[in-house]
């Protein structure tokens, strides 16, 4: 709870499975409406009451993080509750802060708008606090580290086999590639990371398989046949479907010889992903960060931002930011990039410099770091080589 909060009634409400703010303050997950009011006790004391669906009340009362645990009828007001669970769960909410007496409370950016219509119309103001619960989702504790190095160890391993179908792959007389006499596809490399990760316990966004020209443009998912002597980004981002957080990883591989052109991208990539790395602490603010990067690719005769309406398409840029941070949703605060803000110890941050022609494709390389108060450290241990043979 921020400081401007800390002597005021504070309302989280929404589904947990789906609000990952109000999870992360409960860390109980629930597929129906719920909300949490803190409300101060005098003395510095300050109780929280969830209130949900009654069916989960003693699931929630051995596993949610509040000290106490009701269900809508138990705050019904006279008019009586609605049978929209959503309306009742609103109703109930603004019941209990009324017989409190409370006149105003203050709510995270994420609360739905239905409990703000709620408490109005019972005569209690509602004031949103943009910062309430955002540094403490960003200040990972141990067991969220935890749950991060282990989705990125899953992550790599889907990477590495990933990468490995690229490799190990045979080139037509076309250069098309084929894998156990079939064409290799970015569809095929997707189909098989889903299924790798799915058999581990995670789900699986649709990945990043992105061959030759179409690896330009840096959010193109990939379709097609692939190619020997072109380059293929492979960006995996799977969730741990126990844990609720993501792993992320960007490696870029080749099949056949590397040409000089690709090297000296690739070359490039991992120095600035070294260069923001170590500029990556506690302290610094996500633009440092990134203004590492900038420096180390502009001064090996690498330009930033998107091209010129006039640039040629062998323009090569790296036209996103460094990085975002990672946790319970795969981008959350902070940003690596113009206007980030300073970090704090346990953020979880992904660095990710690329580079990117629309004549011949892309380079991405990306790492998750934790920061820590005189650096970070890197939950990554996979090759950053281009080849996987």
């Amino acid at each position: 709870m921020s400081m401007s909060t800390a002597k005021q009634a504070v309302i989280r409400a929404g589904i947990p499975a789906i609000n990952k703010s109000l999870y992360h303050r409960i860390r109980f997950s629930v597929g129906d409406p719920a909300v949490l009011i803190e409300l101060p006790q005098g003395e510095g004391r300050v109780e929280s009451t969830l209130i949900l669906r009654d069916i989960e009340m003693k699931r929630a009362r051995e596993q949610a993080r509040a000290d106490r645990v009701a269900c809508p009828a138990d705050f019904a007001p006279e008019s009586g509750l609605s049978g929209d669970r959503e309306t009742a769960t609103a109703q109930a909410a603004a019941e209990f802060l009324r017989r409190a007496s409370a006149t105003a409370v203050v709510a995270d950016r994420t609360l739905p708008l239905i409990y703000a219509h709620q408490l109005q119309a019972v005569g209690i103001t509602v004031v949103c606090d943009l910062e309430l619960g955002v540094a403490d989702r960003r200040a990972k504790d141990e067991q969220e580290i935890e749950f991060l190095r282990e989705a990125q160890h899953a992550t790599e391993g889907a990477m590495e086999m990933a990468c490995r179908l690229v490799g190990k792959a045979q080139a037509n007389a076309d250069g098309s590639l084929a894998f156990d006499g079939a064409p290799l596809t970015a569809e095929r490399i997707k189909t098989a990371i889903d299924v790798w990760l799915l058999e581990r316990g995670y789900e699986n966004p649709e990945s990043i398989v992105a061959g030759g020209p179409t690896g330009a443009d840096c959010h193109n998912t990939g379709a097609g046949i692939l190619r020997t002597g072109e380059p293929v980004i492979i960006d995996i981002f799977p969730r741990n479907r126990a844990t609720g957080y993501y792993g992320d990883c960007t490696r870029t591989t080749i099949h056949g010889d590397v040409p000089d052109w690709l090297t000296a991208m690739h070359a490039a990539v991992l120095q600035a992903k070294q260069a923001a790395t170590q500029a990556t602490r506690a302290g610094a603010t996500g633009e440092q960060v990134h203004l590492a990067t900038s420096q180390c690719l502009t001064n090996l005769g690498f330009s930033m931002g998107l091209p010129p309406a006039d640039a040629p398409l062998s323009f090569c840029s790296m036209p996103h930011g460094t990085g975002h941070g990672i946790g319970l949703d795969v981008h959350e605060p902070p940003l690596l990039d113009r206007g980030g803000p300073e970090l704090i110890v346990g953020d979880a941050l992904t660095i990710e410099p690329g580079l990117y022609r629309r004549d011949l494709g892309g380079v991405r390389v990306e790492d998750m770091v934790v920061v820590t108060s005189d650096g970070c450290e890197n939950l990554n241990q996979l090759p950053t080589g281009l080849t996987w043979r």
